[in-house]
């Protein structure tokens, strides 16, 4: 494995910056017009975008709609993301391995 492969396994790109860089960028969509199309709010989708909030299913299947975008694919870039995140805070969760009482 390449130490950029390495990278992108730990740090994989939260959803909405895949959003706004490859669907709206690329049509030259504002964040207003998109979530006109996508018949949600404005700062809903601007949370989204800059990875202030997580990629919902109903907002996944609402890009698969819109944009054509698979919502399995949009739903597994989440939980990639989330499991790293996950990770980096590994540490922060002081659970012990559970160990049968014996008789």
């Amino acid at each position: 494995m390449t130490e950029a492969n390495d990278i992108r396994l730990k740090r994989p790109a939260h959803p909405g910056d895949f959003l706004k860089h490859e669907v709206l960028e690329d049509l030259e969509l504002s964040v207003a017009e998109a979530a006109r199309v996508l018949g949600v709010t404005r700062p809903a989708l601007s949370a989204l975008l800059n990875a202030r909030s997580s990629l919902s299913p109903q907002m996944a299947l609402r890009f698969e709609k819109a944009f054509g975008l698979s919502m399995e694919t949009l739903m597994r870039m989440q939980n990639s993301y989330d499991i790293a995140e996950a990770r980096r805070h590994e540490d922060a969760i002081d659970v012990k391995p559970y160990r049968a009482r014996t008789a």
